[in-house]
């Protein structure tokens, strides 16, 4: 399962960030080309 399908299923950004080895949820967000407002919200909602 590719990381944006991932993504797109779960809304969880982090569990993608830690999937692509990113230390900067930006560089998931630019990667996965989603708004970045919309994405650190979803982000800061996540806990893993």
């Amino acid at each position: 399962m590719t990381r944006s399908i991932i993504y797109k299923q779960t809304g969880n950004l982090r569990a993608v960030q830690i999937l692509l080895g990113h230390t900067k949820i930006e560089s998931t967000v630019r990667y996965l080309g989603v708004d970045i407002e919309d994405a650190l919200l979803l982000a800061e909602s996540t806990e893993i």
